[in-house]
Order: C-alpha cells, then structure tokens, then sequence
C-alpha cells in the first residue's frame, strides 16, 4: 500500500480527480488524502465516496502555528507552507508508515512503486527538476516539491519535522537569503540529513522544463522516455503539468510560451490530459466549482500577446546569462504556442 498526500481547492477538483484515476490505473494499492483548501472541494469530493481518497477539511487539518502565519502569505505561498505538514498530519492522524506528497497536477502512467524501490531502505526520496539548460532555475531550489516520499521512523520524522519549521518561520514566493518558497530548502537535504536518496530514474518528474531532453515510445504498451543522446529506455511514472491554464472560452494552453514543446509531447500527454479535464468537469455540478469549471477566469490570449510574451522571457534569460543569443533564422513560434481548445486534438 502506497499512501499519498496532495491539497487543492475546487479550481483544481478535475486535476485532482484526474491524478486519483491515474493511480487507480497504475497502482495495485494506493489511497490518496487531500487536505481540501476550500468547502466546495471537501463537500464534492465527500459526497463521492471514493473507495481510495479520504478528504480532509481545511478547519481539520490547520493548527495555531499555521493560523497564525496565514495573514502573512499569498494563497500560493500558503500552500507551499502548508506541505510539510500535510504529510506530517497524515503520518500522525492515520498512523501511516509512511507519506509521499504529490502534486495534485500530476498524471501517473506507471506503477510509482518503481521510484519507491530505488530507496533501499532509506528514509526520505526527494526528485531534482533535471533542467534543460536553457530553462536552469537551479537558483530557486536544485529540487522539486512535487513527489516526495517521507517514512515515520527517526530520520524521515527528523527532517519532516525540520522542514515544517522552517516553511513557518519562512515561505515566500521570492528569493532571499538562500531561501524561495518551500522547495530551496531541499538544497542540502543529502548533506545536511541521514537517510535522504535522491530520484535516479528519470521518468519520476518529466515537466515541461525538462522534457525537451527525451523521446517517447511504447514498448509493449509501457510509455517509455530514452535520453536523446543516450540509448537506455525508462518507463514514465509521471509528467508534471505545471504551468497548464484553463480559459473561460473553451482553452487552455500546455504551460508557459517560455518553453519549447513538439506535436509528439502534446500528443503523447498534454491532449489526453485536456480531454479527461474536460469529461472530469462535465460531470460536475456548478456548485461545487469557484468562479469557473476549472478555475477558469480569463479569455485566452491573442498569438501576438504570446510572441512577446515568449520574447520579453527570453531578454530577461539572455539578460541573466542563461540563454544565447536569439536566433531568429531558428525561431520556431509554432514550438512555443501552446493554446488548443478542448474541442480540439
């Protein structure tokens, strides 16, 4: 039995129901907690009774020393403070041997027990970003809070513990001090604890920022990634869809312009995706959903206000040293334009 965390509200119920149906096609044994960030969530998600979720209301899970800085944070940043201690309320609450925390905009196509095994009896497992280069953003954290395995025994409890302190004392969407959000402090994790392993497998945490550096096949049905310059093939356990946008006129773009993507990754991932976001949101009614199905609240953007969007990112990267020289005899906007419409593969 695999036992997962995750929070969200109900602009993020069909990514969170999307990452429960995922698991329940790749994982022999799993349940899911949700600490639920607003009513509509809890009430919809109880009201569904789901064999293998337990949510859990905001009021149940907050305690003095988060309610206390709360008055002090974004929304986003709230969120980040809040992470460790979901897992550590979850431990504690169900008596869990264990926690892995995910991000609820997660899809699983392989069994996740595969990125669990690499641990060896270790305590905490924690994945790195694997930046393409062009797109390093080592310096807001050399790790990602998006799948992170914590056991209830000393170490795991040792630095579970450490880092809920710190996103207290701590947890802003800016860098300061060596510190940016919730993620910079996994920086020297390795160093700093006993019984922490670092993911190998590249498959646990192929992203938009790093996906760039692999191709994808199917052997005998298993999605599999392989380095473009290297032969070894690995089954992708999950793709982080960070940066998709939901938009009030039947859209939604991939991620952000900033990142390059080609027809056979949006084929692969992002389509399907769209499409059980948008059967998910049909099935569910207008009352349970804040503002918009999917939290949509906008009209897509026009091409044009994209292309320079894409172009102001890119000045500030060249701008930072973390980019050459635009090219524009090999710009490709196509590559970098990722609004489609539901309707639409």
């Amino acid at each position: 039995m695999i036992n997962f965390c995750t929070l969200f509200d109900s602009n993020y119920l069909t990514r969170g129901l999307a990452l429960y149906r995922s698991l329940e096609r790749v994982s022999p044994a799993f349940h899911l907690y949700v600490v639920t960030f607003d009513d509509q969530s809890f009430e919809y998600l109880s009201s569904l009774r789901l064999e293998s979720l337990t949510p859990i209301s905001l009021k149940e899970f907050e305690d003095q020393e988060l309610l206390k800085v709360k008055p002090t944070r974004s929304v986003a940043e709230y969120c980040w403070t809040c992470t460790p201690s979901i897992i550590l309320y979850c431990i504690q609450k169900y008596h869990l041997p264990s926690c892995t925390y995910v991000d609820a905009d997660m899809i699983f196509y392989n069994d996740p027990q595969l990125l669990l095994d690499e641990m060896d009896g270790e305590s905490v497992l924690i994945t790195s970003h694997r930046f393409t280069s062009e797109y390093d953003q080592t310096d807001h954290g050399i790790y990602c809070v998006q799948f992170m395995f914590f056991k209830n025994d000393r170490d795991g409890l040792t630095v579970l513990n450490w880092w809920r302190q710190k996103c207290i004392e701590w947890c802003y969407a800016r860098l300061e001090d060596g510190k940016f959000g919730d993620q910079k402090y996994l920086d020297d994790w390795p160093i700093r604890f006993k019984g922490v392993h670092v993911l190998e497998q590249p498959g646990g945490g192929v992203a938009p920022w790093n996906v760039q550096q692999y191709e994808f096949h199917y052997e005998e049905k298993v999605l599999k990634l392989r380095y473009q310059k290297a032969g070894a093939s690995f089954p992708v356990v999950f793709f982080h869809f960070h940066g998709m946008k939901i938009y009030t006129d039947n859209a939604f773009a991939c991620t952000g312009t900033l990142y390059d993507l080609d027809e056979t990754v949006k084929e692969i991932f992002y389509f399907p995706y769209a499409e059980e976001l948008s059967k998910i949101a049909s099935t569910i009614p207008e009352t349970y959903v804040k503002i918009k199905k999917q939290g949509a609240k906008d009209h897509s953007p026009s091409r044009k206000k994209l292309l320079l969007s894409y172009l102001r990112e890119r000045l500030v990267l060249m701008w930072l040293g973390k980019s050459g020289p635009f090219n524009r005899n090999n710009f490709n906007f196509k590559r970098h334009y990722h609004i489609h419409h539901f309707s639409k593969k």
